[in-house]
């Protein structure tokens, strides 16, 4: 059936908006420890060292996920399980006009943060005296907030969880001995679940000729408060290249690309509806939306490409360093397609930029069992003030890590590490799709507690 012009009762981006705003966010999502939505936890040996030397220091199973060429620095069949709790913080503070400028009812929203654990198992398997296979489950983006259900900024958001899960098949061959090639193919799975308030009190009362619905006149803002929620995933698979040089017997160059994966979510979105809103829409002269129904959406998961640097001294410290790029620019315009026939389709722009993460980091063996571990980063942020909003509230951060390795034998090692990050605020200036008008800051911090164990075999 083709789309039913809007003139059915002139409705016009109002409207629309306040319908796509849940689904709209179901395809951001939350503060997540690194910028934007993306999760690095899947190795706490190279998080006591914020990630420096991550790909190229060698020890670390977690590279049949980060970098396949690095696999065959080992000579053992190897399975890594790594464990982290991510704390997240973000606290609302500023207020808030509705669309005839009363002030926004309801609180700063509590803790928007949340406590998320997330797990990474890696397996490395030597098949040939120059070739390895390696297998890997991670979560390389999501997270959740959750704002109270009343809050100031509810026609925003109120829940928002995002998760994706890459099951990764990796092979790596030892071109000589000191340099080496992988490759890794990917299936991604990516799950959203979003919720927020609808300003129905305002659709309700604007006039036509503003792209309300004009019968009932007599509802004001924040007057007939509504819900809408989307949930959807997508399967889609993904690649990833990697390289390793070995200079000399110190010095390792790592490098790996992992290419943008293009989803297409399909989901569901879901609306409660207050009963004095239900009769002005049971009306005939009133068009069929805020109706349960199905809504999909493009949407990528970036593509990053990252140099990783490993020296070796013949002391008891070995340090390295660690760069990598996200191409969030990827992000720029967010496209919504709605099953109803009544309900237009959305292009929405965000305008996200491409980011830089940079770390230094060393280890210090004390003795044969235990090693010492620390580290130093800065993470950039992709939003923009114009279009940053409550769903993801992100800022620039600074990283500072420690961790603990402890091997008892020559097949068993255990690592522990902990980041607490420094994040900027996140300042807002939104407007929700009712005229609802939120200007504030997001006071963001995180930490991070991970222990992983490694069993060669």
């Amino acid at each position: 059936m083709s789309k039913q012009p809007i003139s059915v009762a002139k409705l016009s981006g109002l409207v629309l908006a306040a319908l796509s705003v849940a689904v709209a966010g179901a395809l951001v999502s939350p503060v997540a420890s690194a910028s934007g939505f993306q999760i690095s936890e899947d190795t706490v040996q190279a998080m006591g060292r914020a990630y420096a030397g991550r790909e190229a220091a060698g020890n670390d199973a977690s590279v049949a996920i980060n970098n396949p060429a690095a696999m065959v620095d080992f000579d053992t069949y190897a399975v890594q399980v790594d464990a982290t709790a991510i704390n997240v913080s973000t606290q609302f503070h500023g207020s808030g006009t509705d669309a005839i400028g009363q002030p926004l009812s309801g609180g700063d929203g509590g803790n928007g943060g949340d406590v998320n654990g997330v797990p990474a198992i890696s397996f490395i398997a030597p098949i040939a005296q120059n070739w390895r296979l390696g297998f890997g489950i991670n979560a390389p983006y999501g997270l959740k907030t959750q704002y109270d259900a009343d809050w100031m900024g509810r026609y925003t958001a109120v829940k928002s969880s995002v998760k994706s899960m890459d099951f990764t098949g990796s092979v790596a061959w030892a071109v000589s001995p000191t340099f080496s090639l992988g490759f890794s193919v990917i299936a991604q799975k990516t799950t959203i679940d979003l919720s927020n308030a609808v300003n129905f009190g305002t659709i309700m009362a604007t006039p036509v000729a503003a792209g309300g619905f004009g019968l009932a006149p007599t509802f004001l803002p924040q007057s007939a408060d509504g819900m809408a929620r989307v949930r959807g995933n997508n399967w889609k698979w993904g690649w990833q290249i990697g390289a390793e040089w070995k200079p000399t017997a110190q010095d390792t160059l790592a490098f790996d690309y992992h290419a943008k994966i293009n989803h297409h979510i399909n989901g569901h979105a879901y609306f409660t509806v207050p009963a004095s809103v239900q009769f002005v829409l049971s009306q005939p002269t009133a068009p069929p939306v805020f109706q349960n129904g199905a809504a999909s959406g493009a949407f990528a998961t970036p593509a990053s490409a990252s140099v990783s640097y490993w020296h070796k001294t013949l002391g008891p410290v070995s340090w390295g360093a660690e760069v990598s790029w996200t191409g969030w620019s990827s992000f720029s315009r967010l496209a919504i397609d709605f099953a109803n026939p009544y309900q237009p389709d959305i292009d929405q722009y965000y305008g996200w930029k491409d980011t830089w993460f940079g770390s230094l980091g060393m280890d210090y063996k004390l003795s044969d069992t235990w090693t010492l571990r620390g580290g130093i980063a800065y993470d950039q942020t992709p939003t923009r003030s114009f279009s940053r909003d409550p769903r993801i509230p992100d800022a620039s951060r600074k990283w500072i890590s420690f961790g603990v390795g402890y091997t008892p034998s020559a097949n068993v090692a255990f690592n522990l590490g902990y980041t607490h990050l420094f994040v900027g605020n996140g300042n807002v200036n939104d407007t929700s799709a009712t005229g609802d008008n939120l200007v504030g800051s997001f006071d963001n911090s995180g930490d991070l507690l991970g222990l992983s164990m490694q069993y060669k075999f």
